[in-house]
C-alpha cells in the first residue's frame, strides 16, 4: 500500500472501496483527527477566503431568519403560501413576511461566475451520463450519508426521518430539478427548490437544537455541507473514472459548475467550493475521512433505504440480495460494514465483474458477448430506480418542518 498515492488509491477499484485501507476514523476519533483547516481557499471559487474552519460556520443569514419565523409561528403559512412558488422566473407570492421575501429575492439571484453555456453543456451531460449518475448521486451518496453520523443523525431525528420514503423523494427533488436543459433559468425549477432546500437546512438547525436525542454541534455546518457536496459530486465523477465512462474535458468541467452552482445555491460559501476537480479531490481526501462511522440510526436508515430500493424492483424485495451486493460495490467493504449492510457470497463477485463490463459495454468498449447475463438484471433495475426517482422529484414538494421526529 505505501507504494500508491492517496488519490491513486481512491481512484482505483470502486469510487470509495479503498476508504477503509486509509483509515477512516471511527466517530470517537475523527475529532482528534487535522485540527483546524488546511485545505487552501485558494483552490476555491472565490479564489481567496476569510481562514475559517467550515465545522463551525452555518448560514449567518438564513439562520437567524428562520429562527424568527419560528418565534413569530409563522411556518405553516410560510408552507402554505410557497406551496405553489415551483418556476424560477415566478414572482413570489403576496402575503409572506418581508424579511422572508428580502431572503428569497436575494437568494434567488444567480452569482456572477454562473456560466449558463457550461450549464446548458452539463444538461446534455446529464441525458448522456443520466443512469451513472442516479447510480452514483442516488444510490451511492444515499449509502454513504447513512456513513457519515452527523447526516445519519440530522436524518434521523428530524422530521423527516420519521418517513423515510418521504424524505427520500424530496432529496431528489432538487437532483430532478438540475437535469434539464434550463434548469436554472427562466421556466427551470433548480433555483426555486435550491432555496426551499436553503430554508429547510436552517429549520432543521433550529429545531434540533431543541430534541433531547441530539447532542453536540448544531448541524449542517458549513462543512457537514460539503461533505454532502462530495459524495454527490466528487463521488460521482470518481466513479465514472474508475468505470471507463467516456468523459470530455469540456464535459467535464461543465458537470463541476453544475455542481459549483448548486453548492452555491444552497449556502455554500464560495471561498469553500473548489474550483477544480483536482481541488475537490483534495478537499474530499480531508473531509470525508474525518466525518465518516458507523452510528446505530445510520445502520437503521440505510436498512430501510435497502428495502426501498428492492420493493422497487421486486415483489417481497427478493432482489435484496442482489442490493446488498451491488450497495457494497458502490461504497466499498469498510462503509458497508458501518452500514450493517451484510455480505452476499454469491452476487458480491458477480457484480463486481458485471458492472464494469455493462458499462464497458453501453460505453462502446466492448462487444455484446462480453456482457455476462447477471449484467442484465442490473440493468433492469437501475433503469426502475431511475424512472422512480425521477418521477417522485417531478411529484414532490419540499416544505419548511414544523417540528422534530415524534417520539
Amino acid at each position: 500500500m505505501a507504494e500508491l498515492s492517496r488519490r491513486e488509491i481512491l481512484l482505483s477499484g470502486t469510487a470509495l472501496g479503498a476508504l477503509g485501507a486509509l483509515g477512516i476514523a471511527s466517530p470517537a476519533q475523527a475529532g482528534t483527527l487535522a485540527d483546524g483547516w488546511t485545505w487552501p481557499a485558494s483552490g476555491s471559487v472565490a479564489g481567496s477566503g476569510s481562514g475559517a474552519d467550515p465545522r463551525w460556520v452555518w448560514d449567518d443569514v438564513a439562520d437567524p431568519l428562520l429562527a424568527s419565523l419560528f418565534d413569530r409561528g409563522v411556518i405553516p403559512e410560510v408552507n402554505r403560501l410557497l406551496y405553489d412558488w415551483n418556476r424560477n422566473d415566478q414572482p413570489l407570492p403576496a402575503g409572506l413576511p418581508e424579511d422572508l421575501r428580502a431572503f428569497i429575492e436575494q437568494a434567488r439571484q444567480l452569482p456572477s461566475w454562473a456560466d449558463q453555456g457550461k450549464l446548458d453543456a452539463a444538461a446534455r451531460f446529464h441525458v448522456l451520463k443520466g443512469n451513472y449518475i442516479v447510480v452514483l448521486t442516488i444510490v451511492g451518496a444515499g449509502m454513504l450519508a447513512t456513513a457519515i453520523p452527523k447526516e445519519a443523525r440530522a436524518v434521523y431525528y428530524s422530521a423527516g426521518g420519521a418517513d423515510l420514503k418521504d424524505r427520500v423523494a424530496k432529496t431528489n427533488v432538487l437532483a430532478y430539478a438540475v437535469r434539464p436543459q434550463n434548469a436554472w433559468g427562466p421556466g427551470g425549477t433548480a433555483v426555486v427548490e435550491a432555496v426551499k432546500t436553503r430554508l429547510v437546512h436552517a429549520a432543521v438547525r433550529h429545531l434540533l437544537k431543541s430534541s433531547p436525542q441530539w447532542s453536540g454541534p448544531i448541524p449542517i455546518s458549513q462543512e457537514d455541507m460539503l461533505v454532502t457536496w462530495h459524495t454527490l459530486a466528487t463521488f460521482s465523477m470518481r466513479g465514472m473514472r474508475s468505470w471507463k465512462v467516456r468523459i470530455s474535458s469540456a464535459e467535464s468541467t461543465a458537470y463541476l459548475h453544475s455542481l459549483q452552482l448548486m453548492g452555491h445555491m444552497l449556502g455554500i460559501r464560495d471561498e469553500f467550493i473548489p474550483a477544480t476537480w483536482d481541488s475537490s479531490y483534495a478537499q474530499s481526501d480531508i473531509v470525508l475521512p474525518r466525518n465518516m462511522g458507523p452510528t446505530p440510526e445510520g445502520v437503521e436508515l440505510n436498512g430501510i433505504l435497502r428495502n426501498m430500493l428492492a420493493e422497487l424492483t421486486s415483489p417481497g424485495r427478493i432482489d435484496k440480495p442482489l442490493v446488498n451486493a451491488f450497495s457494497r460495490y458502490l461504497t466499498g467493504n469498510q462503509v458497508a460494514d458501518w452500514n450493517g449492510i451484510p455480505r452476499e457470497p454469491l452476487w458480491d463477485p458477480v457484480i463486481k465483474t458485471a458492472w464494469p463490463l455493462l458499462v464497458q459495454f453501453r460505453e462502446g468498449l466492448i462487444g455484446l458477448p462480453l456482457v455476462p447475463a447477471a449484467a442484465w438484471l442490473l440493468d433492469e433495475m437501475i433503469k426502475k430506480w431511475t424512472t422512480f426517482y425521477l418521477t417522485k422529484g417531478a411529484e414532490t414538494k419540499i416544505v419548511i418542518p414544523t417540528g422534530n421526529r415524534p417520539g
